[in-house]
């Protein structure tokens, strides 16, 4: 099983999270690329620090929104944001290549990574910037979603994606972070999810629904508040359940 994690999502003078240490729990680092987060010293850091640790870098890309932190609904026409896209993962790969790797996957952010979920043309536009790119990059994303979809149609891989500490809706999709009880903290609870998640495909939402999600890779969010301390609950859990934790694309 995958472990990824969001970072590099400091800003200038502004941190975020624990980044070195996320680093030394996770195999997948999706990095923001410079429109919700990170700026070009975050992203040649973090690459660095990703690649001497041999973790697999994707790109974190979302919408040209650094004031809401990329979680703010916006209307972008799929041509321009297939090209914010195409943007950001190229960003990213000049400092992944500079580190000695390269960019592997992409994963959207935030309300990109909601509405896309859902949307087709935002979905497509995603796929489309991603193809733009390079046709063998690969896309993280929710199972079963429009993304899902588009990517398939494309011909290139799509990976399934669960979160271990986010509530999910009876529909598979993430609770509202505007709603109680949206991101969970509970680290027993969250190793516990993540370990369900691993061996049985399966996860409680919070209406008590049993989903079927067979992720490929967990996420644990970067900035949630504990979040390298859920991160290494996740591991003990993992290994105490015989899961054997490595990249869902080999590291290169």
């Amino acid at each position: 099983m995958d472990l990824n994690s969001d970072l590099g999502e400091g800003f200038g003078a502004w941190k975020m999270g624990d980044d070195d240490a996320m680093l030394d729990l996770v195999t997948s680092a999706n990095v923001a690329c410079g429109f919700h987060a990170g700026d070009p010293s975050v992203m040649r850091r973090v690459c660095e620090r990703a690649a001497e640790r041999g973790v697999v870098i994707g790109a974190h890309v979302a919408y040209r929104d650094l004031a809401g932190f990329g979680r703010r609904a916006m209307d972008v026409a799929p041509a321009d944001l297939a090209d914010d896209v195409l943007y950001q993962i190229g960003a990213l790969d000049a400092f992944a290549r500079a580190a000695g790797t390269r960019v592997r996957y992409v994963k959207p952010h935030g309300a990109l990574y909601n509405t896309a979920a859902v949307d087709p043309e935002q979905a497509a536009a995603v796929v489309e910037g991603i193809r733009r790119f390079h046709h063998g990059l690969a896309l993280l994303c929710p199972p079963g979603s429009e993304m899902a979809e588009q990517a398939e149609k494309a011909g290139f891989p799509a990976y399934a994606e669960a979160f271990a500490d986010r509530a999910y809706t009876a529909e598979g999709l993430l609770v509202s972070r505007k709603m109680p009880g949206a991101v969970l903290h509970d680290a027993d609870e969250v190793a516990d999810r993540a370990v369900a998640m691993a061996t049985t495909g399966k996860v409680v939402a919070a209406d008590g629904t049993e989903l079927s999600l067979r992720p490929h890779s967990l996420c644990v969010h970067g900035d949630t508040p504990g979040a390298v301390g859920l991160a290494r609950r996740i591991r003990a859990g993992l290994d105490a359940s015989g899961v054997h934790i490595g990249p869902f694309l080999e590291a290169a």
